[in-house]
């Protein structure tokens, strides 16, 4: 039985239609993170099952309960927001106790759930400090301090980490995963960060004007996409998409690319993608993502179907740990991720292994993937 359970949810503003029909199911101790675009309606998700808003339809169930007529404060569920939303003139301390204060909890017990918290969060020595005297990560670890001390059912991060830097984002998303480690607690967790989506969450629901258009692990979001909104908006840089033809001959099926200037590329498709028959002398869309397309020498040795090309590059973006090379395909620019010390140069020809394993095609007229 799913710890959440979220059944036909639907939210009308008068005609307007945010939510539209949601259902999702989360288990007890796993990490949902919603995402996508603004305006996509997933913070309007977050607020229904925090109670600051109202639902039109559908149900919301904790432990096979149903909150959706709750007051929040009958909910057991803890928020922590983008704002901080912490008191300015009371101390770290003060501000994690406030709640405790609220409710009548005994002053021994408040020290000891404060100390227990602080050292979790490893905050032990800002407890006398005031919010104007902390950074902005501080601010935010006091803030999960206080959601954490309630010891409630149900974590809510609502883009807890947007107001940060570049740097402190990424230690605040370690320090998120590890406090999910620690305690085991149920989160579910707002962002339109598609990187904070993968490396924090169990389970992922891509929503697009109040859709979800699907759920699953970030493995199968990120390597199976259900359609081309999802392929586009999950990965950085986002998978490259074509429009290509498929082929079908003496020696099985192929996909064909137009180039700039030349013959079309055709490349053979993988065993398994037998459904693609279907759509012989059909347009379809061809998507591979970046790390499928890289230098022959970096090409994955595990891969049963690979097929080398030259090709004219355009740009190369040598960015670290990777170089970014740019040429074109199927009247689209291609970004293909080599190896740091890969021999690239903008201008000349190069060779290019396309990974067709990884391969995913589409239907050009409904963008639902059809192998």
């Amino acid at each position: 039985m799913a710890f959440l359970n979220i059944s036909g949810l639907r939210k009308r503003y008068g005609a307007l239609e945010i939510l539209k029909g949601i259902d999702l199911e989360l288990e007890k101790g796993g990490f949902l993170v919603l995402v996508g675009p603004s305006g996509c309606g997933k913070s309007t998700l977050l607020n229904t099952i925090a109670g600051l808003e109202t639902i039109t339809e559908g149900d919301i169930r904790v432990e096979d309960r149903s909150i959706a007529d709750l007051h929040p404060s009958k909910r057991d569920i803890a928020m922590v927001f983008q704002s901080y939303a912490l008191y300015p003139n009371m101390t770290v301390s003060g501000n994690i106790a406030f709640g405790m204060e609220m409710r009548g909890v005994p002053a021994e017990e408040r020290k000891q759930a404060i100390d227990k918290v602080a050292k979790v969060l490893q905050i032990g020595h800002l407890l006398d400090r005031k919010p104007s005297q902390l950074s902005g990560g501080q601010r935010q670890r006091v803030a999960m301090g206080r959601a954490l001390v309630r010891d409630p059912k149900l974590f809510l991060f609502d883009e807890p980490l947007s107001n940060l830097d570049a740097k402190l984002r990424v230690d605040m998303r370690t320090e998120i995963k590890r406090l999910h480690q620690t305690t085991g607690k149920t989160i579910v967790y707002v962002t339109h960060d598609q990187i904070e989506a993968m490396t924090l969450a169990t389970k992922i629901a891509v929503m697009k004007e109040g859709i979800v258009q699907q759920f699953g692990t970030p493995a199968e979001i990120y390597n199976n996409p259900a359609n081309m909104f999802v392929a586009d908006f999950m990965g950085s840089p986002a998978m490259n998409l074509l429009s290509g033809k498929i082929l079908k001959g003496s020696n099985g099926l192929a996909v064909s690319l137009e180039r700039a200037a030349g013959e079309a590329m055709k490349l053979p498709i993988a065993p398994g993608m037998a459904s693609l028959a279907a759509y012989a002398d059909r347009d379809v869309i061809f998507g591979i993502r970046p790390e499928a397309l890289t230098d022959p020498e970096g090409a994955d040795r595990n891969a049963r179907s690979v097929a080398e090309n030259d090709c004219l590059i355009e740009v190369v973006e040598p960015a670290g740990s990777d170089t970014f090379a740019v040429t074109k395909l199927g009247g689209k620019e291609v970004v293909a991720r080599l190896r740091a010390d890969a021999r690239i140069k903008a201008g000349e020809t190069a060779r290019l292994a396309f990974n067709l394993d990884k391969a995913v095609f589409f239907d050009p007229q409904t963008q639902i993937r059809i192998a």
